[in-house]
């Protein structure tokens, strides 16, 4: 896994210079009002986002939370840093790797996450990290895209996945919300964005 973990972060340290301009249409046409909405679910004051990314989600951070905000790629990282301080927001930015969270046990009332677990190389571990560090009464809230149920589509996603992982890191065949019922959370809430491939997912720990 650590093997896996280090071709996918420098995956990602080297898209981080275009990442923006290649997801700039799609950006502008689905997903700032997906952010939106996804940002509407996150309940303060600790939050934590996993997969900050260039700091894509930064324009919905509200003023009143206490934002932690994690990548495993440095040079994604410092793009967040640079958005950060463009938008004069107090966020508190670390390196670190969502299967080996640096935090305690029930530190964080929300966390959130965007089109991070396609590329989480367990996702599983990942999402028992965030079931540990999320209070009891805590949200993860995310927005993914996932493994369609319709046929041919999944089918073809599968054919296609190892293609995808290998130009750009991300699995477009996962079962996020299979994986989220073996890391012990409770399905809150499963919204179709897209078809059935994106979704807005609402999960509670089960502790």
């Amino acid at each position: 896994m650590k093997n896996r973990t280090e071709i996918i972060r420098k995956r990602y340290d080297r898209a981080a210079k275009y990442y923006d301009v290649i997801e700039n249409m799609m950006e502008k046409k689905w997903f700032s009002q997906w952010r939106k909405l996804l940002f509407s679910h996150v309940k303060g004051p600790k939050v934590l986002e996993v997969g900050v990314g260039t700091g894509k989600n930064m324009p919905y951070y509200s003023q009143d939370w206490e934002i932690v905000a994690i990548d495993f790629s440095p040079k994604m990282l410092e793009k967040a840093k640079e958005r950060a301080s463009k938008l004069n927001l107090q966020v508190d930015l670390k390196l670190m790797d969502v299967q080996n969270l640096e935090f305690a046990d029930n530190s964080f009332d929300t966390v959130v996450t965007a089109c991070v677990f396609c590329s989480v190389p367990d996702p599983v571990l990942g999402l028992k990290e965030i079931h540990r560090v999320l209070k009891s009464d805590g949200l993860l809230v995310m927005l993914e895209h996932v493994r369609s149920k319709k046929e041919p589509i999944g089918k073809i996603m599968d054919i296609l996945n190892p293609l995808v992982v290998g130009l750009y890191g991300a699995n477009i065949n996962r079962n996020t919300i299979e994986n989220l019922k073996k890391a012990g959370f409770e399905i809150v809430e499963e919204k179709n964005l897209l078809s059935d491939i994106v979704k807005l997912i609402i999960a509670r720990p089960i502790k």
